[in-house]
């Protein structure tokens, strides 16, 4: 299995509920949604996947896109305004 190390970053609760803006983490996650399971894990992460939008290199893509050694990943949780 291939390590690939994949920068994540953190925004609104989930910012808060891993207690980070973004790390650098080795993973053999092979796409975002396998990564964001993993860190669901680590974390205790609440919100499930579906309420969420995955973007890769700032891009929105699919939970089913191939991570790369070197992306940046961030998980984006439902904005709510006021």
């Amino acid at each position: 299995m291939k390590t690939r190390h994949i920068t994540i970053l953190y925004f609104a609760a989930l910012r808060e509920q891993a207690g980070k803006e973004q790390e650098t983490r080795s993973t053999a996650a092979q796409t975002p949604a396998e990564l964001y399971a993993e860190l669901q894990a680590a974390y205790a992460f609440d919100l499930p996947q579906e309420r969420l939008r995955a973007a890769v290199n700032h891009a929105f893509c699919d939970w089913q896109t191939a991570l790369n050694d070197g992306d940046t990943v961030a998980f984006i949780p439902p904005v709510s305004g006021g």
